[in-house]
C-alpha cells in the first residue's frame, strides 16, 4: 500500500483509541466484600493515575489506567450491597455458600457473588451464571440440574451457608 493513505497519528495523541470497558446490562447486586474490593480498586486506581499524571511514564498507560477508573467508578456507583444477614437461611440466594455433591460422591463449594467479584478458582461464581441460575431457590437435599456445554450435570445441594460480613 502506498503510505501517502496510511494515516499517522498526530503528534502527541494515542495511536488508537481505546476501547471502553464492557458494562453488563444486569443488576450490580454486591457482597459486602465485593463492595469493599471495588472501593480499594478504585482508590488504587486513583492514586496511580496521580502517579502517572506527576511521572514521565507512557500515555498508553494512562489511558488504560483512565479506561479501568472509569469502569470501576461506575460498577461502584451502580453496586447494589446485599445484606447477606437478610438473606433466607434454608434456600439459596446471593451471597450463599453452597456446598454440592454430583455422581462419583465429589463435592465442591461455591460461593454466589457479583459479577466483579466471581472468581472460579477460589469458587465464587456470578449470580447471572448457568450454575447459579441452577442453584438459586434450592433447598438442602434437592438435585438441581447444571446445564453446560461439556454435557450436564446432576448436583445436589448438600449445604447452605452465608458468610458473615
Amino acid at each position: 500500500m502506498n503510505r501517502a493513505f496510511v494515516k499517522e497519528p498526530d503528534e502527541g495523541a494515542p495511536a488508537e483509541s481505546l476501547p471502553e470497558r464492557q458494562i453488563s446490562e444486569h443488576q450490580n447486586f454486591v457482597t459486602p466484600a465485593g463492595l469493599r474490593e471495588l472501593e480499594t480498586r478504585v482508590g488504587e486506581l486513583e492514586t496511580r493515575r496521580l502517579g502517572l499524571l506527576d511521572g514521565d511514564d507512557p500515555a498508553d498507560e494512562l489511558a488504560y489506567v483512565d479506561r479501568d477508573l472509569r469502569y470501576y467508578t461506575a460498577r461502584l456507583e451502580s453496586a447494589v450491597p446485599v445484606d447477606l444477614a437478610r438473606q433466607p437461611r434454608r434456600k439459596v440466594a446471593f451471597g450463599a455458600a453452597v456446598t454440592v455433591s454430583q455422581p462419583g460422591g465429589e463435592r465442591r463449594t461455591f460461593a454466589i457473588v457479583g459479577e466483579d467479584e466471581a472468581d472460579l478458582k477460589e469458587g465464587k461464581i456470578s449470580y447471572v451464571s448457568p450454575l447459579a441460575e441452577a442453584l438459586l431457590e434450592a433447598r438442602v437435599g434437592k438435585s438441581v440440574l447444571w446445564r453446560r456445554p461439556a454435557g450436564n450435570i446432576q448436583l445436589t445441594i448438600e449445604a447452605i451457608e452465608y458468610p458473615e460480613s
